[in-house]
């Protein structure tokens, strides 16, 4: 039988000791003290991503597997959201199909708001029927984030029908409400919401926990709360899990929740909370058959240096080890093309804003590390007749297309985007992915938008001027690439590069731009149909 002896982490006892750890059968068999040596290495149970949606790393299910157990991830919460709103139950089944080829621990939930809202063009719907058909499967663990915060609050039929189908099934439902304070807070949870991703203050967190809600901590490629949240760990034990939401290849190939189980420990968290938080907790919660490392668990463990750098050396799940050195066993599966792409090339006179009796504007400002925006009312800058890009400052041209049938684009203003030059597109548009794009003008915009649509989707950039045009293209579903994360991260960094050259302070433009349609978070957002106030949840005027 195999066996590894080192410094055994017992998270249940508050301990570390030397021990031998035998496993069979990808079952832990004993775990033994063991005295005749010192070891200096440690295990660990695995890592868990306590909300993720695979989709936004830009990699299909397997290809993330390969990356993230490197960095020590051996499971995951997974909302398949993303491609729940391009596919229907389709998307949702090529996902659980693509998880399906890896060890590694998926865990995906039944989408609760696909479309996110009735307010922009989606290319599927989810029916509470649906909904409920999943819940019934063994392989969906629970019913993901309820975007509808809204709906819950105020009695809709569907939303509470789909927790009560929740409830049912004995699997537990993930919330989404980002601000909400006090007892409205109090009357979501109470609804049947355990867990909430989208605190972004302690004081909205301790309203949450104060009610019985379990906070999953986030530190992303676009929202990072980890700083403001990172106390709760131990002052409420038990209660908080470590997650990424969104996380870009790029990022992902530097770490995953071991970088945050470093952190909280070099910020004077206690060892065992962080590991209660990044380990156990998720476990428990969803009830996923991932192991302690406890004798008779399956044997999911992790083997790092040190017990403050977590630089992970070896990764086994099942028994077998999928990661060692920085490099994986995990084979590489060919994915499948699926995709809902229907939409025609743009022309730049489509995209011009004719609105000469406008004396201001509507400007979302976007807000770095945050999903949040703030409404901001700016001089309109007009010339022909037309208002224009304000480069000088800062106020650029926001664009949505819709991607699942020909139609006019929707346009609006945004600012903190910081280009001096160039636009940027992309596919990726929460929640509906139609296409996004935004830009310094209309010529790199329409160049911009169209390379997305020439590829059925991807990322872009485009300088008529400077003669630039890149893209990565994602043909699978408008979300995801077929290549391996090394392969998407250098391309995305490619991008990335020849938009923070232009001027973009942004840590990661092309994530803040994807969540500039996500209206469902506050405070001014724009869909394919027009600006939206996400407080007041209805469309506004734009120009004035």
């Amino acid at each position: 039988m195999p066996s590894l002896i080192a410094n055994v982490v017992d998270i249940a006892n508050r301990s570390v000791a030397p021990a031998e750890v035998v496993w069979e059968d990808s079952r832990i068999v004993s775990i033994t003290p063991y005295a005749d040596e010192k070891p200096t290495t440690y295990l660990l149970p695995g890592f868990i991503d306590a909300h993720v949606h695979v989709e936004s790393s830009m990699l299909v299910p397997t290809e993330f597997a390969r990356a993230a157990v490197l960095h020590g991830t051996v499971g995951s919460v997974s909302d398949p959201h993303e491609i729940g709103n391009v596919l229907g139950v389709a998307g949702v089944e090529y996902m659980l199909a693509s998880a399906s080829k890896t060890p590694f621990k998926f865990c995906f939930g039944a989408p609760s708001c696909v479309p996110a809202t009735k307010f922009e063009t989606a290319g599927a719907t989810i029916t509470t029927a649906e909904v409920e058909q999943l819940l019934a499967e063994a392989k969906i663990g629970y019913l993901s984030e309820m975007m509808n915060f809204p709906g819950i609050l105020y009695g809709d039929p569907d939303c509470l029908a789909k927790v009560a189908a929740a409830k049912k099934a004995g699997k537990p439902v993930d919330g989404h409400a980002p601000g909400l304070r006090g007892e409205q807070a109090a009357k979501y949870i109470a609804a049947g919401i355990t867990t909430d991703h989208e605190c972004f203050t302690k004081e909205e967190a301790l309203d949450k926990l104060a009610a019985g809600c379990k906070i999953s901590i986030r530190e992303g490629s676009a929202a990072r709360n980890f700083d403001a949240l990172v106390s709760l760990i131990s002052e409420h034990p038990g209660m908080t899990m470590l997650c990424s939401d969104d996380k870009h290849p790029d990022e992902l190939l530097l770490g995953h929740i071991n970088t945050l189980v470093r952190r909280a420990v070099a910020a004077g968290t206690d060892l065992y909370d962080a590991l209660t938080a990044a380990c156990v907790t998720p476990v428990e919660h969803y009830s996923l058959d991932v192991g302690l490392l406890r004798e008779g668990d399956p044997a999911d463990f992790i083997e790092v240096d040190s017990l403050e750098e977590f630089n992970v050396l070896r990764t086994w799940i099942n028994g077998e080890c999928v990661a060692e050195k920085g490099s994986t066993t995990l084979a590489r599966v060919e994915p499948e093309i699926v995709n809902r792409f229907q939409a025609r090339k743009v022309s730049a006179i489509e995209l011009s804003v004719r609105a000469s009796y406008a004396e201001t504007i509507k400007v979302i400002e976007a807000i770095d590390g945050q999903l949040v925006t703030n409404c901001l009312e700016m001089p309109a800058k007009k010339e022909r007749g037309e208002i224009v890009c304000d480069v000088e400052n800062d106020i650029l041209k926001l664009v949505i297309v819709n991607r699942y049938r020909p139609a006019l684009p929707a346009m609006t203003f945004i600012k903190n985007f910081g280009l001096k030059a160039g636009a940027l597109a992309s596919s990726v548009a929460h929640d509906s992915h139609n296409v996004i794009a935004v830009g310094t003008c209309d010529a790199d915009l329409e160049a911009a938008i169209n390379l997305v649509m020439e590829s059925h989707g991807g990322l872009s950039a485009a300088s008529v001027e400077q003669g630039i045009a890149e893209v990565l293209p994602l043909p699978v579903a408008g979300l995801m690439a077929t290549g391996t994360c090394a392969e998407v991260g250098e391309a995305y960094a490619t991008l990335d590069k020849t938009v923070k050259q232009w001027g973009s302070p942004l840590r990661a433009p092309y994530m803040t731009l994807s969540f500039m349609g996500l209206l469902v978070i506050p405070e001014l957002k724009l869909s394919d149909l027009g600006l939206f106030d996400g407080g007041q949840f209805q469309f506004v005027d734009a120009f004035k």
